[in-house]
């Protein structure tokens, strides 16, 4: 097992600056060449430190700006249009960051990719849904409304 400290939200893992254990192939062949984590030791206190406090700072300031922006993304069908083929099947897949430019490009407010959690790949035209984790205690549904480009 080896004992890591997460520089970035891993779903179903934790948040940045909290201290994970996973398994050495885990750790080795993911986690810490995509960035996700960095080797644990004793110095690393520091790093928490100064992770958390980013993480803070990215985070939305206070629980009523959070559940106001949940709101209006609940409201709210978000647009993407995209390329797609006859039969409707896009040409690759809709991204997190497709989807935080769509919010921004509706007025709704800003949502950092990172945030964004899809049940599955969206490569079909059609309706979808995702979810976003404004802070760690408010989670939003977003209902998307996938288009053809013409």
């Amino acid at each position: 097992m080896s004992k890591l400290i997460l520089t970035s939200e891993v779903s179903g893992l934790g948040s940045a600056g909290d201290v994970v254990e996973v398994k050495n192939g885990y750790a080795r062949n993911y986690l810490i060449p995509q960035g996700f984590a960095v080797a644990w030791s004793r110095g690393g206190e520091k790093q928490i430190d100064q992770i958390k406090a980013a993480r803070a700072a990215r985070e939305l300031a206070t629980l009523e700006e959070a559940q106001s922006l949940k709101a209006k993304l609940e409201d709210t069908t978000v647009r993407l249009t995209v390329k797609a083929g006859r039969e409707g099947r896009l040409f690759g897949s809709v991204k997190t960051e497709d989807i935080a430019d769509a919010v921004s490009a509706a007025g709704i407010g800003s949502i950092d990719k990172r945030t964004i959690e899809l049940a599955a790949p969206i490569k079909a035209v059609g309706r979808h849904e995702a979810s976003v984790r404004l802070r760690e205690d408010v989670v939003a549904a977003i209902t998307l409304d996938v288009v053809a480009a013409k």
